[in-house]
């Protein structure tokens, strides 16, 4: 008897998605979905990384963090850029990448680059937290779990990190 009162009910509640779609702007006007919001300071960072330009790349957020010290992408990213580059001072590295955390605790990023950090310095353990951490923080495999899993393999399997593209992130 249930199934006869719920089975109308649910026909009635499908049938109205189409007129939902609708309403929501779903027509289909030929016009392209509005791009995402890019940072200027991010865009430009990344660019410099692509070149290979590290100083560049630290000079540019370190400006944009004494303006905006509030902002987790560009003490991840400033991090990254202090890690990439030549005699990288880890403990800058960590400073930011956990300063990071501390603004998002769920800043995937800066999960996986501060676990690719603890592998520089040799720490397996604290790697395998961040991992942990992105396992529960994507609900289907991300970019930023499957790179740190790369990177925890490699390091099992040679006791080192093994180099990840110079690209930026």
């Amino acid at each position: 008897m249930k199934t006869s009162v719920l089975l109308p009910a649910a026909f009635a509640l499908l049938s109205c998605l189409p007129l939902a779609a609708g309403a929501a702007g779903g027509g289909g006007g030929g016009s392209e979905p509005p791009k995402p919001y890019v940072d200027p300071v991010v865009e430009k960072a990344n660019a410099e990384m692509d070149k290979g330009n590290w100083a560049g790349a630290q000079a540019m957020l370190r400006d944009a963090l004494a303006s905006n010290p509030g902002k987790a992408d560009y003490h991840n990213l400033y991090a990254y850029s202090i890690r990439k580059g030549p005699n990288p001072d880890m403990s800058l590295v960590f400073k930011h990448y956990n300063e990071a955390l501390r603004i998002d605790p769920r800043h995937r990023g800066a999960h996986e680059y501060l676990g690719e950090a603890y592998l520089m310095v040799g720490n397996l353990e604290k790697a395998k937290e961040h991992l942990a951490t992105l396992d529960n923080l994507c609900f289907l495999p991300c970019s930023e779990y499957t790179q740190l899993k790369k990177a925890v393999a490699g390091y099992e399997s040679s006791g080192a990190i093994k180099a990840t593209s110079g690209k930026s992130p």
